[in-house]
C-alpha cells in the first residue's frame, strides 16, 4: 500500500464557547437566567453586579404576574416532615405483654409522634414570634384524632390509614392492601381497620377518608343538617344515579326521582355544592411567578416594546481587579481568563435582551390589531416570517420565544402566543387558529345552555362567518379550551 499525501477543502461550524454561552443564555427563561448569573458570580471574582442593579426578583409584585395553580396541583403525596401529635386518650388496659409488643409495633408504624412535649414546655421567649403556616392535612387530621377517646390500638390504627390519603382526602389503597402490608403477628383484622376508617369519615372536613367520588358526596351529604332540602333525593342521586347526572341525561333522572324540573334543578345545585375535593384547602398550592421581559405600551398612536429594566441583570467587571490586571503586576493566567469570561458574559447578556427586543416589536408590529380589539383579532403568524424580517435563523427565533413574556394593555402573555396556524376563509383570505378559538368561546358563552350547541352546528355558524372549518378542528379547539361537549354543557 502506497502512502500519499492530499489537500482537501470542507467547511464545518466551529461552535466557539462564547457562542454557546450565547445559544444557552437565550433560550433561558428570566428566573433561569438570574439563577445562572448567580453561578457566575460565585465562580468570577471578577464579575459583580452593578450598584443600581437590584435583584430582579426584589420588585417582581410591581414587574411581574402571579399565577396560581391551586386546583392543579400536582400530588406530592405525604409530604409533611413534621410529627403527627400523640393523644393522651385512654389506655385500653391491656396487660398481657404480647398484646404490649404489638401495640409498641402498631406505633412504630404510624411514623412517628408528635413534636417533643419538651419542646412546647420549654422557654422559648428569646425567639420572635413567626406567621403561623397552614397545617397540612394530616397535621389537621391528626390534630382531630388526638381528641377522640379512643384505645391505643385504634388510635395508630387510625393514623395508618390518615397516612395514606393523598391531598385530596380520598383513600386510594383498599384496605385489603394496607392490610397486606401490615406484620402479622400484630394480628389485625379487617374488621378493625374498617373500624378505623369510620373514624376517618367522621374528620372534618366532611368527605375525607372516601375511597371514591359517589363516597365522598355520600359523606358530605350525610354531614348535612337533617331538615336540608332535598337531601334525600341528592342522596339517592350520588348513591344509584350519579353516572346519569354526569351525561347530563334529566329525563332519566326526573322518572326515577319522581319530581319536576324545579326539584331536580334544587337537587343538582345541592350536590354541585359539595367539594369533589376534600383535601384541597390543605394542599400546597403551585404558584409560579412570571415577570415580563418586554412591556408594551401605546405611544402617540403606536405601539411601542420596551424591555422591563427590573428583567435585566445589571454587570460589571469588578473595578478593582479590572485595575490590577491592566497594570500587568502579579497577575496570572487564571484571572486574565475570568476577566475574559465576565466581559463574555456582560455581552451575550446585553445581545440576549437586544434580541428578545427586535423579536417583540416584530412581534407587535404584527398583532396590533389584537392589542386594539383582544385575540377575535389575532392575525396568522410563522417563525418564518419573523426570521427573514429580522434576518434571524427561524430556531433563534424559537428560543426567544419559549419562557419569555411580553405584558401588555390586555394582560401578560408568553411570546409563542402571538404564534399561530391559519385557517382559509370563503373570501381567500386567511384566519388565526387563535382567533377561530375565540369566536367559538363566544359561541358556546351566547347558546342556549337549554339546548347547546354542538360542533356540527358550531362548525356551521364558523361557516356563515366565511371561516371554513370542518367538524373535527371545532372538537380540537374545544377541548383546547377545556369546553365539555354539547351533551355535556346541557342545563335544566
Amino acid at each position: 500500500m502506497k502512502h500519499s499525501l492530499q489537500l482537501r477543502l470542507s467547511q464545518h461550524l466551529t461552535l466557539t464557547p462564547q457562542l454557546q454561552q450565547s445559544i444557552k443564555l437565550l433560550q433561558l427563561s428570566t428566573q433561569e437566567l438570574d439563577q445562572e448569573i448567580e453561578r457566575y458570580l460565585r465562580d468570577n471574582p471578577l464579575l459583580e453586579r452593578g450598584e443600581d442593579g437590584p435583584d430582579p426578583f426584589a420588585a417582581m409584585s410591581n414587574a411581574g404576574g402571579i399565577l396560581r395553580e391551586g386546583d392543579r396541583a400536582p400530588q406530592t403525596g405525604d409530604a409533611s416532615d413534621a410529627g403527627r401529635q400523640e393523644g393522651s386518650g385512654d389506655n385500653d388496659g391491656v396487660a398481657d405483654s404480647r398484646e404490649r409488643a404489638q401495640s409498641d409495633v402498631l406505633s412504630e408504624l404510624s411514623y412517628g409522634t408528635a413534636r417533643d412535649r419538651d419542646d412546647r414546655d420549654g422557654d422559648d421567649g428569646d425567639y420572635p414570634q413567626m406567621a403561623g403556616e397552614t397545617p397540612t392535612l394530616r397535621e389537621h387530621l391528626l390534630s382531630q384524632l388526638a381528641l377522640l377517646n379512643l384505645s391505643e390500638r385504634d388510635r395508630t390504627l387510625t393514623g395508618l390509614l390518615i397516612d395514606t390519603l393523598d391531598e385530596s382526602g380520598y383513600l386510594t389503597q383498599s384496605l385489603e392492601d394496607v392490610l397486606a402490608m401490615l406484620p402479622g403477628e400484630l394480628n389485625v383484622d379487617t374488621e378493625e381497620l374498617v373500624t378505623a376508617l369510620r373514624h376517618v369519615q367522621h374528620l372534618e372536613p366532611a368527605g375525607v377518608g372516601a375511597r371514591d367520588l359517589a363516597e365522598c358526596l355520600r359523606l358530605q351529604l350525610a354531614a348535612l343538617p337533617g331538615a336540608t332540602p332535598y337531601c334525600d333525593k341528592a342522596m339517592e342521586v350520588v348513591t344509584k344515579h350519579l353516572d346519569v347526572l354526569a351525561g347530563k341525561d334529566y329525563a332519566k333522572l326526573k322518572r326515577v326521582l319522581r319530581c319536576d324540573d324545579n326539584a331536580l334543578r334544587a337537587v343538582q345545585k345541592l350536590i354541585t355544592s359539595l367539594d369533589p375535593r376534600p383535601g384541597r384547602d390543605y394542599a400546597s398550592a403551585d404558584i409560579r411567578y412570571i415577570i415580563p421581559d418586554v412591556i408594551v405600551n401605546k405611544n402617540n398612536g403606536l405601539w411601542v416594546a420596551a424591555l422591563n429594566p427590573e428583567a435585566m441583570p445589571k454587570l460589571r467587571v469588578n473595578r478593582l481587579y479590572a485595575a490590577i490586571l491592566s497594570r500587568g503586576r502579579g497577575t496570572s493566567q487564571q484571572m486574565s481568563g475570568q476577566l475574559q469570561e465576565a466581559k463574555w458574559l456582560i455581552k451575550n447578556v446585553q445581545q440576549r435582551f437586544d434580541t428578545i427586543l427586535r423579536v417583540s416589536q416584530a412581534i407587535v408590529d404584527r398583532q396590533r390589531n389584537f392589542l386594539e380589539h383582544g385575540a377575535i383579532a389575532m392575525r396568522p403568524l410563522v417563525l418564518r416570517e419573523i426570521a427573514d424580517v429580522l434576518e434571524l435563523h427561524e430556531s433563534t427565533v424559537s428560543r426567544v420565544t419559549t419562557h419569555k413574556f411580553m405584558r401588555t394593555p390586555r394582560g401578560i402573555f408568553e411570546l409563542k402566543y402571538f404564534f399561530g396556524s391559519h385557517v382559509s376563509t370563503d373570501a381567500g383570505g386567511v384566519a388565526s387558529s387563535t382567533a377561530i378559538r375565540e369566536v367559538i368561546k363566544q359561541l358556546v358563552g351566547n347558546e342556549n345552555p337549554r339546548k347547546p350547541l354542538s360542533d356540527s352546528q358550531i362548525s356551521e355558524l364558523l361557516g356563515q362567518q366565511g371561516i371554513v372549518v370542518a367538524r373535527r378542528t371545532v372538537a380540537k379547539y374545544r377541548e383546547s379550551l377545556q369546553i365539555l361537549p354539547g351533551n355535556l354543557r346541557k342545563t335544566l
